[in-house]
């Protein structure tokens, strides 16, 4: 385990600490940690990338759940999606800026010659693999459509 290697030493920090929101949040990623390992055709363990493909989904998760609950006024149910949201988030890499993945982009484009909205699929193959886990896909969706209708 690469990025959850430290996973247990966190839950039980967050006991010690008796920091209820924290330790939900690490228990939810350890949760799917077992979930994808026992699942049929599952090993018992993950490769980096699977990993951080995990935690970039329970991210997503929490903070799809936040946006829902904001549009139907419930803050007091959204708060502590986006907290969770947080804490599971410092498990990913560093993420990189607006700047540094247009700077990306732009370089894919140049490389494969795309030049319309055609060619998205292939731009955005590309992209997810450089920048796995260093990016959101919601944000390199939008930069890849702002770069290819320019």
């Amino acid at each position: 385990m690469g990025i959850l290697a430290n996973l247990t030493d966190e839950i039980k920090t967050a006991m010690r600490a008796k920091d209820s929101l924290k330790l939900e949040a690490l228990r939810a990623i350890k949760s799917a940690v077992i979930l994808e390992q026992t699942a049929a055709g599952g090993s018992d363990t993950l490769s980096d990338e699977q990993e951080i493909k995990l935690v970039q989904k329970l991210v997503k998760q929490r903070k799809d759940s936040a946006q829902i609950f904001r549009e139907q006024n419930r803050p007091d149910l959204a708060e502590p999606e986006e907290a969770q949201a947080q804490v599971i988030a410092q498990f990913l890499p560093e993420q990189l800026s607006e700047e540094e993945i247009t700077a990306i982009i732009q370089s894919i484009i140049e490389k494969t010659g795309a030049s319309g909205m055609k060619d998205m699929g292939k731009v955005m193959g590309m992209a997810f693999k450089e920048m796995a886990g260093k990016a959101d896909g919601k944000t390199i969706s939008t930069v890849v459509k702002a770069q290819l209708n320019s």
